[in-house]
């Protein structure tokens, strides 16, 4: 809360004397990278496409629709919209657009949008570094009415150099290719990591600090270690410099739990479902349904509502079919 207060504070002064300065994109882009990069962080939607759209649908924030409705995504109201409005013509005249206290609910109602909408469910199964994709994607699925609408928004990304901000999910980090080994589970992993020091995406960074752990990439394209013996949330936090509540967030875990040796950490969030390859699993032994999201880099929330459930420690005898997608 107190980021998105701080950032809406921003906005506002920079947006407030909008009538003597038009925000140009750099400006714009420095503005919001952090708030897109966050929004990646809990929705799994690239920065770069958040970004871009941003930029395309607002005008680097110097519409009429930014300035008075803090609405940069021209999301219209559409069923089921309850909060508060703004009245402009677009394609009719006249038509009805969401209106917000300030932009960074806008940002996260952007995120909500696409999230919460099965005709953007494909999306998903896309890399986060597959801006290209998303960017015909949104265009298919319908976001927009403009045939060049995903040209306009990978032109943007490559002009302003946008993809760099897909790859910061957690951290920028240096991937040594040589170091590459075979898992004890037969996963081959990433890498290890040579993560550089630093207090946020946007510091300059001196040194770097060599990580204790392997890191995997899960069938659900996903980052992930293995826990050790005797690791610790803090430990982990401290050596990927993450926040603590990213741990807990990414692996639905809370602040009671304690690790065990040979489970998942997440570094990244868990998908909304598996990909088309893996509709559903029938259990191997006795499960619950935080157990299969853990093992299947689903969220928790979402695989429950998948299969009409509402219990996550509701234990599932051996080979009960599971839905994942």
């Amino acid at each position: 809360m107190k980021r998105a207060f701080l950032i809406a504070a921003l906005a506002t002064s920079v947006y407030g004397s909008a009538a003597e300065k038009k925000i140009t994109t750099s400006e714009y882009v420095e503005y919001w990278k952090i708030t897109a990069i966050e929004q990646m962080n809990d929705h799994g939607i690239p920065a770069s496409i958040t970004l871009a759209q941003g930029i395309l649908e607002s005008g680097n924030g110097n519409s009429r629709l930014a300035k008075e409705a803090n609405n940069h995504f021209g999301i219209k109201c559409h069923r089921g919209w309850d909060g508060a409005t703004f009245i402009q013509d677009d394609d009719k005249k006249n038509e009805c657009f969401r209106s917000y206290d300030n932009a960074s609910q806008s940002y996260e109602d952007h995120s909500l949008f696409l999230t919460g909408r099965e005709r953007y469910s494909d999306l998903f199964e896309l890399k986060l570094t597959d801006y290209k994709g998303w960017a015909k994607g949104l265009k298919s699925a319908g976001y927009a009415t403009n045939p060049k609408y995903a040209d306009l928004l990978i032109d943007l990304i490559e002009k302003n150099d946008l993809a760099q901000y897909d790859l910061m999910p957690y951290l920028p980090a240096q991937i040594k290719e040589s170091e590459t080994l075979m898992a004890s589970n037969g996963e081959t992993p990433v890498a290890t990591l040579d993560i550089q020091k630093g207090t946020s995406v946007t510091d300059s960074y001196e040194g770097l600090q060599r990580t204790d752990h392997l890191v995997f990439e899960h069938k659900n394209d996903l980052k992930y270690i293995i826990v050790k013996q005797g690791d610790t949330f803090y430990q982990i936090a401290k050596e990927f410099d993450m926040g603590l509540w990213q741990l807990y967030k990414y692996n639905d875990f809370g602040k009671r739990d304690v690790l065990k040796e040979g489970e998942f950490v997440y570094l990244v969030p868990k998908r909304n479902r598996a990909k088309k390859a893996y509709p559903r699993i029938e259990t191997s032994k006795d499960m619950t349904y935080r157990d299969i999201s853990q093992n299947e880099g689903i969220k928790l929330k979402k695989l429950l509502k998948l299969n009409g459930e509402t219990n996550p420690d509701k234990v599932l005898p051996k080979g009960t079919k599971v839905i994942l997608r």
